[in-house]
């Protein structure tokens, strides 16, 4: 069960946050556009989550690695699942913005 919280959360592995960001990584903000507008990681891209399946194209096109993020890391585990389901592979759930934008300093 606990590994399974962990898959789903993205707690399985240690991931470099920074690193992947250095390398291009692209920050997946999926919060409403109200939540972003209050306060968001600078140069992240914000897809709100019910809107997110209609703008794959546009993100497979990015193709580099993707972080998501949210409030509190639900919504980004979901947006992760979603992109992984339609076929990107290089998907990291960062969970919470604020905390994640601590990671990437």
């Amino acid at each position: 069960m606990i590994n399974i919280l962990k898959k789903i959360f993205g707690l399985e592995n240690k991931v470099e946050y920074g690193e992947l960001v250095k390398k291009g990584a692209i920050i997946l903000d999926v919060r409403t556009k109200g939540e972003f507008a209050a306060g968001h990681i600078k140069g992240a891209l914000n897809i709100p989550l019910d809107q997110l399946s209609d703008k794959i194209t546009a993100i497979k096109g990015h193709n580099k690695p993707i972080i998501t993020c949210c409030a509190s890391g639900m919504r980004s585990a979901s947006a992760k699942s979603i992109l992984k389901s339609n076929g990107l592979t290089e998907v990291y759930n960062g969970g919470g913005w604020s905390s994640l934008q601590r990671k990437i300093k």
